[in-house]
């Protein structure tokens, strides 16, 4: 049986879905497979973690969870059944499991593993029991995939092709805002079971930039300005993810001054969008017009000057 997924996140049981989502995204990053190639302790650690999420990170299994109506694999625990406690084996069932000596104070016992030593374990990869303990159908297993998305589409949204390992596409459509290491949860895309087909869990990436670099929500760049600008000051064309705009390059401007553009980085969990920071890089034409050198040559011999070095 799976850890309880507050353990496995290590998040308290009053943690905020904001929370249980940082410390997600810390530890799937710490063991994800493309970060431990090879290493397959990462991987099963990575898939408990996420599993851990699954539960955790739905708001109705979080409920049916703390509720004690699923268990940490995400099954249904038994009710029903008569005697003490529901239990047809004398005992009183908790969320783990069943006392082994018909009391309350006994060891826990893990049904999953319990009927799937009879059965077989295939029943317990299937999120149930088969159909001859209990009544219960197996429902298909839920399948995971990785996305990776252009840091455009993550802001505006859009729609991505997907395949599986089975030779399966599936057209998912990205949300407006979406943020490093989100979990899409595409219902019934799944593999089949008896009890109808499990969900595709798509966790998404943004990529690299070669503009842009990402600090969080904020988006950072580099933005080349000309010395006529810098000296005098003037207008000049930005990229942004939304788009080209003009910005005020103020009289004097150095290298390494930063202008910030409010409202044109990356949202946050809540939508709300951070800035974009302009760095400024003071550039010289690559080939040097003959007046400019000629003026530059003059100005140094009739006022000296040496920037400061920090």
């Amino acid at each position: 049986m799976a850890r309880d997924p507050y353990l496995e996140l290590g998040v308290s049981r009053t943690a905020s879905a904001d929370e249980i989502r940082k410390a997600f995204r810390k530890l799937a990053k710490q063991f994800h497979p493309d970060t431990n190639p090879g290493n397959k302790a990462a991987e099963d650690r990575f898939k408990q973690v996420s599993a851990a999420f699954d539960i955790l990170g739905d708001v109705e299994k979080k409920k049916k969870f703390d509720a004690g109506e699923i268990d940490a694999d995400g099954r249904e625990t038994m009710r029903g059944y008569g005697g003490a406690g529901g239990n047809p084996f004398g005992g009183g069932f908790n969320r783990g499991g069943f006392s082994s000596r018909g009391g309350s104070d006994g060891p826990d016992i893990d049904l999953g593993d319990l009927f799937g030593d009879i059965l077989g374990r295939g029943s317990r990869s299937q999120g149930g029991f088969g159909g001859g303990a209990g009544g219960f159908s197996p429902r298909g297993a839920d399948v995971r995939a990785r996305l990776d998305v252009d840091l455009e589409e993550a802001i505006r949204g859009g729609k991505k092709r997907v395949a599986f390992s089975d030779g399966r596409t599936i057209d998912v459509s990205i949300p407006p805002g979406a943020q490093e290491g989100q979990t899409l949860r595409l219902k019934g895309q799944g593999s089949p079971g008896r009890a109808g087909p499990g969900d595709a869990l798509i966790e998404l990436s943004i990529k690299p930039h070669p503009i842009y670099r990402r600090e969080g929500e904020i988006l950072v760049m580099d933005l080349p300005v000309s010395v006529p600008d810098a000296v005098l000051g003037g207008k000049v064309e930005a990229p942004t993810p939304d788009g080209a705009v003009m910005l005020n390059v103020p009289k004097g401007s150095n290298s390494g001054a930063t202008l910030r553009l409010k409202g044109r980085g990356l949202a946050d969990a809540k939508g709300k969008r951070g800035d974009l920071l302009a760095r400024l890089v003071v550039t010289l034409p690559d080939t040097i017009d003959p007046d400019l050198e000629k003026f530059a040559q003059a100005w140094r011999e009739q006022k000296p000057y040496s920037p400061k070095r920090k």
